[in-house]
């Protein structure tokens, strides 16, 4: 019987481990945050590497949410690096500033082992795709509603087992941070994960384009990553989504987060984009990333300004999606429901 990629995660679900956040505020470490960053980036290893522990009242959560705050004086929590002072009140090429959610919900539509979902959606992105589904949420990071990261958490804990809300609703099996993209919100987001206690799996649905320094802050809080791979090669991504060497980028971080957790990959297949994107991407996975789920995507429908450009200015034809899923089968990926 072939592996279960998702074993940890329903290990969470079936209350015989701890999201890896929780065991994130077990580990203690032994240095104050008011030290230099390159120490606390020091300590920061050193617990990550070891797991250890001392009688500090700091823990290794603590440690991530500093160094990600610290980010935001000069920010490069994306492969942009724009290196502008955000909590200065200077923007970057995402646009975010105090972060904004534009909608939380338990979301049913997404892969099978993930619903339901509670899924909360930032305002902002780090990419500029011309074809955006969600472009009303991506392109307006001043849109959307300010909240405590303790409120927040509060919410989360609402959607628990036996709590009010899920007794009218079914109860959530997971937090999935989304937008637009998270990734300019991950000091928030581990600032709410320090104010609860929730024993849900965290997901990560991202484009990838973190930088290393991000994914190490990533590495022992997020349980799933759900991730977008749009792209097989730099020239289409610069295209479409503005994101230059795409490639380097988004296959570093796929390594890295399969190393670090749990994984279901989608890729949406883009019309005219076969040959150029999807068997490349399917490709990649297949030679590189095996124990992961896959999800093949048929959706596409022009959105945004789509209708720009020639090749995406119509819907996927089922010819296209159907040679997709048979490629994608030809690799013997583990494909979702």
């Amino acid at each position: 019987m072939p592996p279960n990629p998702l074993q940890r995660y329903h290990s969470i679900l079936d209350g015989e481990t701890e999201a890896r956040f929780l065991q994130a505020k077990k580990i203690k470490v032994n240095v104050r945050l008011n030290r230099d960053i390159q120490t606390l980036w020091e300590e920061h290893k050193k617990a990550l590497d070891a797991g250890y522990g001392t009688t500090s009242s700091v823990s290794l959560l603590d440690l991530k949410s500093e160094l990600a705050s610290r980010s935001l004086d000069d920010c490069a929590l994306c492969e942009r690096r724009c290196g502008t002072n955000r909590r200065g009140g200077v923007k970057g090429h995402c646009g975010v500033l105090e972060p904004r959610i534009s909608s939380s919900f338990l979301h049913m539509g997404e892969e099978p082992e993930l619903v339901p979902s509670y899924t909360i959606f930032f305002s902002g992105c780090t990419f500029n795709c011309v074809f955006c589904q969600n472009w009303d949420i991506s392109t307006k990071p001043e849109a959307g509603a300010t909240m405590e990261p303790e409120t927040v958490a509060r919410m989360i804990e609402a959607m628990l087992p036996g709590k009010s809300c899920a007794t009218i609703m079914k109860s959530a099996k997971n937090v999935n941070w989304v937008g637009g993209d998270p990734t300019s919100n991950l000091p928030f987001i581990l600032n709410v994960l320090k104010a609860t206690d929730a024993n849900l799996p965290q997901v990560w649905n991202s484009n990838m384009y973190l930088t290393e320094d991000s994914m190490s802050l990533l590495d022992g809080i997020i349980d799933v990553y759900l991730t977008d791979f749009k792209y097989g090669n730099d020239r289409c991504a610069l295209r479409l989504s503005n994101a230059p060497e795409y490639m380097r980028i988004v296959t570093r971080n796929h390594r890295l987060a399969r190393q670090n957790g749990e994984m279901i990959i989608r890729h949406l297949v883009l019309p005219g984009h076969l040959n150029c994107c999807t068997k490349p991407v399917l490709q990649w996975i297949a030679e590189n990333l095996r124990d992961v789920k896959v999800n093949v995507m048929g959706q596409y429908r022009p959105a945004h300004r789509a209708k720009d450009y020639d090749e995406i200015s119509r819907p996927l034809k089922l010819s296209e999606f159907k040679e997709a899923l048979e490629t994608a089968e030809d690799f013997d990926l583990d494909l979702t429901d």
